[in-house]
């Protein structure tokens, strides 16, 4: 009786949300008393959700659309009512920055659909920490929400399920800081990968496991020792609380293989490793998983000149080594391969004693000589000075050509420059020792002549020595140029007009070949009055500039010899004896 009483106090008005009372339930519709003077009604639809559960009785809260109708009843929503409330506790919500529940209702383009009480909109950015590809197992599912924007005029609603993961982690975050201390092990799980490392997520903090960090090792990419989603311990080893950066590492977990390093690997000491890296320098042997050493290109061989490792190596090949030097501060280990066998230059003094006689092939030609390989990278070199005791050799392609079979004398061994001298020209008798006894002034000799040049004409006598006819010794008229009148192989006889000894010169005259006693006298004299630059006979300055300013004047055999073609990049001049670089260094220009 009060309750009616005080209801009947009640004002009623369009808009208004009041609780009304089930009275009868019909097919279409139910029956609601406010209160009112007359009883108001709901369509059915409004309850279908829970429709069955719907007793005589029952109080619900009812918005009042109308009054009176045509028919004096009062036009009532449940649903409306509902939705009403439920705008209200939302806007409050919204207000104060609270969250709200709400069940996934359907996916659609750019997001979900989200029943609060009211539909809501949540876009896939917003799902979670990393927007999902895959909406649909979301659908069905009940979250916790946050009200981003709230528009009542449209009753557009937005809301973020992701402000809150990321609001909860970010007090984990803190938490976890706040306990975490270098050194510590925590357990985390691989988030994601990159190139220079990968992230574990630490039960709500992540940190960064670089690359470096994960292995003693040589490790090119993450994927190689971790994959997405695994579990695994790490170390912390660094912590910033400000940037919420901490660094993590997995390889410390185990013991630095460069402690005591020097104990495992003694210097002098062999070892057996892989081939893990090939460069220019040098190359990477792996003696065990993060402990390498380098093996410098100079320290592969004892006698070949190997430019780049990769001539003798290859990755991934087994080798053995000596350890040469161990830098434990900067981690570096010194390797050699040619030091497992024995340098054959600690035995060359011993092998090719001076004076003894050797024989190889010839090997390569320069412009000031000709190596000759002893054995398998060693060398000896022929200086073009040592070729002939007799002739004056411009370069040795014209008495040696590469594959040739040689013999020679041992004239010098140095040990600690890495040569041997050798000449051919030793294992003969030096014609010029008994000169005197083979070719007397005025004999009459035959030769072949050899070379041309402006000057005169060189002619090869018996005992491979040559003389030098000079264009004023060739015929009784004047000569302009000494190839109208003499051509080389053609055969001449000639008097021999001068000997020099200490210039190991004969001086020859083929005009002079029919002179009398008393017509060889004049001509000797006119000889000996003149000075070196008018007459270039059994004087030096001939035989230095043939091949010089001569050489335009000079012909050559029609067929030149196969080594001299083959010896196309000559020094501009030939070095002096003994001066000429290393047989390794030659064998860099070599076209072997």
């Amino acid at each position: 009786m009060e309750e009616a009483m005080a209801q009947s106090q009640v004002s009623f008005a369009p808009g208004q949300i009041v609780k009304g009372t089930v009275i009868e339930i019909r097919q279409k519709e139910v029956m609601i008393d406010i209160g009112y003077k007359s009883e108001g009604s709901v369509p059915v639809n409004e309850f279908e959700d829970h429709v069955e559960e719907l007793k005589l009785g029952q109080e619900v809260d009812v918005l009042i659309l109308q009054l009176e109708d045509r028919d004096g009843m009062v036009v009532l929503s449940h649903e409306q009512a509902i939705f009403k409330k439920n705008w209200d506790n939302i806007k409050t919500i919204c207000e104060e920055g609270g969250h709200i529940k709400g069940r996934v209702k359907a996916a659609v383009k750019g997001g979900l659909i989200v029943n609060i009480g009211v539909e809501a909109f949540l876009p896939s950015s917003q799902i979670d920490v990393t927007t999902p590809h895959d909406l649909e197992p979301y659908v069905g599912q009940t979250y916790d929400f946050k009200v981003m924007k709230l528009n009542l005029e449209r009753q557009n609603i937005v809301l973020s399920r992701r402000e809150l993961i990321e609001e909860e982690r970010s007090a984990k975050r803190a938490e976890l800081l706040s306990d975490m201390v270098p050194g510590d092990i925590r357990k985390g799980t691989v988030k994601n990968m990159t190139d220079f490392g990968a992230f574990v997520d630490l039960n709500g903090l992540d940190g960064l496991l670089h690359i470096t960090d994960m292995s003693w090792g040589r490790i090119t990419h993450p994927s190689q020792m971790l994959a997405t989603g695994q579990e695994l311990e790490v170390v912390i080893l660094d912590i910033n609380k400000e940037s919420e950066r901490v660094s993590l590492g997995l390889k410390q977990k185990q013991a630095n293989p460069w402690d005591k390093i020097e104990e495992k690997y003694p210097v002098g000491g062999k070892v057996a490793g892989r081939v893990v890296n090939l460069m220019p320098y040098g190359a990477f042997i792996e003696l065990e998983p993060g402990v390498e050493g380098l093996v410098h290109v100079s320290e592969l061989s004892w006698t070949k000149r190997i430019n780049k490792p990769s001539e003798v190596l290859k990755a991934g090949e087994d080798i053995d080594a000596v350890v040469l030097g161990i830098n434990q501060d900067e981690q570096k280990i010194s390797l050699g391969i040619r030091q497992l066998d024995t340098n054959p230059w600690d035995l060359a003094e011993e092998k090719y004693k001076v004076g003894s006689k050797v024989s190889g092939k010839i090997r390569n030609l320069t412009s000031y000589g000709a190596f000759m390989g002893l054995e398998e990278g060693l060398d000896a070199m022929i200086h073009v000075s040592d070729i002939s005791w007799t002739r004056k050799i411009n370069h040795p392609s014209e008495v040696l050509q590469k594959g040739l079979d040689v013999e020679a004398q041992v004239l010098e061994v140095d040990r600690e420059n890495q040569r041997i001298s050798v000449g051919i020209k030793q294992l003969a008798e030096d014609p010029w020792d008994k000169i005197d006894e083979l070719y007397k002034i005025g004999d009459l000799v035959d030769g072949k002549v050899s070379k041309l040049a402006s000057f005169g004409a060189f002619v090869g006598l018996e005992h491979d020595i040559d003389g030098l006819v000079h264009i004023s010794q060739v015929s009784e008229e004047r000569v302009e140029k000494i190839k109208d009148v003499l051509k080389v192989g053609e055969d001449v006889r000639a008097r021999v007009i001068k000997i020099d000894r200490a210039d190991r010169r004969i001086g020859l005259s083929i005009k002079a070949a029919t002179y009398t006693t008393e017509q060889l006298k004049e001509e000797e004299a006119v000889l000996d009055a003149l000075k070196p630059g008018e007459d270039l006979v059994a004087l030096q300055h001939a035989f230095d500039t043939f091949g010089d300013e001569g050489e335009a004047e000079t012909e050559e055999p029609e067929a030149p010899a196969p080594a001299a073609e083959e010896a196309k990049a000559e020094e501009p001049e030939a070095p002096p004896k003994g001066e000429a670089d290393a047989p390794a260094e030659e064998e860099a220009k070599a076209d072997d």
